[in-house]
């Protein structure tokens, strides 16, 4: 007598997305239930149902202005990773470098973007390039932290064993410090991921009024000055995929790049 048969197996991707589907599903239940029973007024807070008809009727729009933003960030994030890899290459050559120069990336990061946009505008003018600046300052600075870490942390056992075969100062960094920030440079490249949208938004609303074209950041901006709930809310949305989108195809590459870090690793 045979017993019931095991249920097959829930594919991976699956267990993945339902989840937070799910908590989306009820998220919005919730706010339309909030809508209606507290009979909140639809400026301050319009159903979901309303937000959703306006991106449709606006869909146009809205996949421009998603469209120039993601390429903002895009570029901003791109230009980061280069740019923050470098400094940390140079960093990780001289601690009296990196003791000189890492208060600067320091301060960078502190310093509140709304205190630098308007120097920004005044150096360069509103636009996109503007916004790519604003973009590349608020992601830079986590690129440079994690990338500096991992050229810098190394095994004792292994930075002895290059000196006793007079390794080369450029051996040394491409044959072991540049594998062992790989890790480190993934993680800031995953954290920087989603501050590019952040500061491609941000640089929008403060330098992004002289393109023709306009980007996610100037619509919330001009929404909430005109009390166009519903358009905004559907910006914001918009905004929070955008964002989502990006982060998760870092996620995927840097998940490409590990594996195959760790596969040569293991092969030799």
């Amino acid at each position: 007598m045979t017993g019931p048969r095991p249920s097959p197996p829930v594919p991976r991707w699956l267990g993945s997305i339902c989840p937070p589907v799910a908590v989306l599903c009820l998220v919005l239940i919730g706010w339309h239930l909030a809508v209606e029973v507290l009979d909140i007024r639809r400026f301050l807070l319009p159903p979901p149902g309303a937000v959703l008809t306006e991106a449709w009727e606006r869909a146009d729009e809205l996949s421009a202005a998603t469209g120039l933003t993601a390429l903002a960030a895009l570029l901003g994030f791109s230009i980061s990773l280069v740019l923050g890899s470098l400094v940390a290459l140079v960093f990780s050559q001289s601690p009296l470098i990196r003791r000189s120069f890492y208060p600067m990336a320091i301060f960078l990061q502190t310093v509140p973007i709304i205190a630098i946009a308007p120097l920004i505008i005044i150096w360069v003018g509103e636009g996109f390039v503007s916004v790519v600046i604003v973009t590349v300052i608020i992601s830079l600075f986590p690129i440079i932290t994690n990338t500096t870490t991992g050229l810098t942390t190394l095994d004792a056992n292994l930075v002895d064993l290059f000196r006793l075969h007079r390794a080369s100062r450029w051996d040394t960094l491409r044959k072991l410090r540049i594998p062992n920030a790989i890790p480190n440079l993934i993680t800031g490249a995953r954290i920087s991921s989603g501050l590019a949208v952040v500061g491609a938004i941000i640089g929008e609303i403060f330098a992004g009024h002289g393109q023709h074209q306009h980007g996610l950041g100037y619509h919330v901006y001009y929404a909430g000055q005109n009390l166009e709930t519903e358009w905004q809310f559907a910006v914001i949305l918009a905004s929070t995929l955008l964002g989502v989108l990006i982060f998760a195809g870092i996620s995927l590459i840097s998940r490409v790049v590990l594996h195959r870090w760790t596969f040569n690793l293991e092969s030799n």
